[in-house]
C-alpha cells in the first residue's frame, strides 16, 4: 500500500531526497507522498526509505491505497518503463 506522512511530520526535508520514484514532494503545511507513484520502494530497496531515514517516524501506510507486493512491483514496472 502506498504510504502517507501524517501531521508529526517536522519538515526535515530528509525523505524528499531519498524517494527514488519522486513520490515526496511538499505539500500546504507538510510532506506528501503522491500513491500513484509510491511503490514502498519495491524495485528499489528492501524496505521504504523514507522510513528509513524519518527522525521523528511520521509515515505511515495509508489505508486508502491498499496494494500487495505484487501490485506495489507492477507499478514500479510502469514508472520505470514510463
Amino acid at each position: 500500500m502506498s504510504l502517507k506522512i501524517n501531521s508529526l511530520c517536522v519538515n526535515c526535508d530528509v525523505c524528499e531526497p531519498a524517494c527514488p520514484n519522486q513520490a515526496i514532494s511538499m505539500g500546504q503545511d507538510i510532506y506528501v507522498i503522491d500513491p500513484a507513484r509510491c511503490t514502498e520502494c519495491v524495485g528499489h530497496h528492501d524496505e521504504p526509505q523514507c522510513v528509513v531515514v524519518c527522525p521523528v517516524e511520521c509515515i505511515d501506510p495509508d489505508p486508502a491505497y491498499p496494494e500487495t507486493w505484487e501490485d506495489l512491483l507492477a507499478k514500479f514496472q510502469r514508472l520505470r518503463d514510463g
